[in-house]
């Protein structure tokens, strides 16, 4: 293998490969996308929180397995319980809230702000 330079017609190949790359919207963007984050944006996770919307059997299911974390750290002492019950209870918590405002009506300020 030749470290020096391509020939004329290869040279041209990989010129109109490389014009073609440039011009390739989606890629620039998918590039430039993953070029711009460089850690976890605090702005967009909570977006994301804020468009949370629960469903009610989700909210059940987790209340049941929150409940049932909560008797057995009770009653066995375990340290994984409690700390498990610890994490999803404000989740749960949360959801429930959301799930309430929503079967209420009020789903946030109008205009989605």
């Amino acid at each position: 293998m030749s470290l020096g330079r391509l020939p004329e017609h290869e040279q041209h190949i990989l010129d109109e490969i490389e014009r073609s790359l440039r011009r390739d919207r989606r890629l620039n963007r998918l590039l430039r996308g993953r070029r711009a984050r460089r850690g976890p944006d605090p702005k967009r996770f909570a977006a994301r929180v804020a468009r949370c919307d629960p469903r009610g059997r989700t909210v059940a299911f987790l209340t049941v397995v929150s409940v049932a974390l909560m008797v057995t750290g009770l009653v066995t002492s375990a340290p994984w319980a409690i700390w498990t019950f610890a994490v999803l209870w404000p989740v749960v918590v949360f959801l429930g809230f959301r799930l309430l405002s929503r079967w209420s009506g009020d789903a946030g300020p109008p205009g989605g702000r």
